[in-house]
């Protein structure tokens, strides 16, 4: 069951990145473009998580899980603070 969960976090997560970076284009609003990639970085903190439960003790996946999510906070915290207007 939390493969299923996982798995749709994963979709979610790529679903959002794909419309914000759509819409990024179109509109050249930066803060989307930072937003596209938060939401890039998490789908692969998603997907690093669902192997990591997939594979279970072959590897320990947590750090770069854990750097995928800061990265991910990283980037939409350095959009807003430079896009601030």
């Amino acid at each position: 069951m939390a493969e299923f969960v996982y798995s749709l976090c994963l979709v979610a997560s790529l679903v959002c990145a794909a419309l914000l970076l759509k819409n990024y284009r179109h509109t050249r609003l930066r803060l989307m473009l930072w937003t596209g990639l938060c939401f890039s970085a998490l789908a692969l903190n998603n997907l690093l998580l669902l192997t990591d439960l997939l594979i279970g003790q072959l590897a320990d996946l947590a750090i770069p899980r854990v750097a995928t999510a800061v990265i991910a906070a990283g980037l939409l915290l350095y959009g807003m603070i430079t896009e601030v207007t």
